[in-house]
């Protein structure tokens, strides 16, 4: 039997927003953040290998965190840990070797930020 490891989620509290139109009806799209998940994290290194795979994708990894599994938790949000800078979810990963079950989230930083709604 594979023993699982022990996690811990001490580093901080991430917000993770879904990003929505918040335009009245017939007008200019306007997009903002509307929370959907609020979770404390362990702060992950980033390592050569992942960084360097994503230079050559054309992504930038800023930031791994490592939250408690929730599945509606998806590449298409936004999360903001306590630096209280926003972040593109580019990844989320289901590492098989933690209990309880987590997840990893690949950050990239947004270029422009979002309004909070």
């Amino acid at each position: 039997m594979i023993r699982k490891k022990a996690q811990t989620h001490n580093d901080g509290i991430v917000k993770i927003y879904t990003v929505t139109n918040s335009a009245p009806p017939g007008g200019m799209p306007v997009e903002a953040l509307v929370l959907k998940e609020t979770l404390r994290y362990k702060e992950r290194t980033v390592g050569n290998q992942r960084y360097y795979q994503a230079m050559q994708a054309g992504a930038k990894v800023d930031m791994v965190l490592r939250c408690l599994l929730r599945r509606d938790v998806s590449g298409q949000d936004i999360a903001i840990p306590n630096d209280g800078k926003q972040y593109r979810i580019t990844l989320v990963q289901y590492p098989e070797d933690a209990e309880p079950p987590v997840m990893d989230l690949t950050l990239e930083r947004v270029t422009q930020d979002y309004e909070l709604s």
